[in-house]
């Protein structure tokens, strides 16, 4: 959707706004034919790139300021601008090719990530740009769990692993997780000590409960301690 500027409003609704997100400027009066044409052309593609570029119009006749700074001559005419500067431009009606490689050219160039060759390489860092470009992964997803795995970052991998389908390369990977899970608390003390009273001890059942809440799903102990509660209980 475009937005309406005045004289008023130019500073901050184009020249600010530059700074961080290009700026087409489109030139138009009411009067003018073509363009009425241009216009719905223009807000169809800037919508397209989803805030990657901001749309203004600006009724010349009505913006005697800004169309004096454009030395306007003829409409309707397209400037582009970035950074406070016009970068690009054009005047009279265009067809939609060429308005849309006009606004293509206004993009940040779109990085090529090529994943495979970060997977062979396998370290920490590569898997994770790697991950940045296909979040779903598997292979990546797995191979960036397994260094979690050996460096005991088991919460981590388990928590990474949550994030595919389940697969049985998945399924080895959680085993491995949870197998290599070393324990940095004295849960297994506490509650253990609480286990004995739960049955009649109201206290420490819900005590143990809220260790099991700490200790959560990814904890391969949880599910152990929650079968030996009901187990005592029942």
């Amino acid at each position: 959707m475009a937005i309406d500027v005045t004289d008023a409003t130019f500073q901050k609704e184009v020249i600010e706004k530059s700074i961080v997100t290009p700026v087409i400027i489109d030139l138009w009066a009411q009067w003018c034919g073509p363009c009425k044409t241009l216009g719905p052309i223009l807000e169809k593609l800037t919508a397209a790139t989803q805030g990657k570029v901001i749309l203004v119009k600006v009724d010349v006749d009505s913006c005697p300021q800004v169309a004096q700074a454009f030395q306007v001559q003829s409409i309707p005419a397209v400037y582009a601008m970035k950074d406070g500067k016009i970068v690009d431009g054009f005047v009279g009606a265009q067809s939609e090719n060429v308005v849309e490689q006009f606004i293509k050219n206004l993009l940040p160039e779109q990085v090529v990530v090529d994943v495979k060759a970060l997977l062979a390489k396998g370290d920490e860092a590569s898997l994770r740009q790697a991950l940045v470009a296909e979040p779903t992964n598997e292979s990546v997803v797995v191979a960036l769990a397994d260094l979690l795995i050996a460096r005991k970052d088991c919460t981590a991998a388990l928590e990474l692993l949550k994030t595919v389908p389940e697969t049985e390369r998945v399924r080895t990977a959680v085993a491995a997780a949870r197998a290599a899970f070393v324990p940095q608390d004295d849960y297994d003390k506490q509650l253990t000590d609480l286990l004995v009273r739960v049955k009649t001890d109201e206290d420490a059942k819900r005590e143990f409960l809220e260790l099991l809440e700490k200790m959560g799903p990814n904890d391969p102990r949880t599910a152990d301690y929650r079968k030996k509660l009901t187990a005592r209980l029942f």
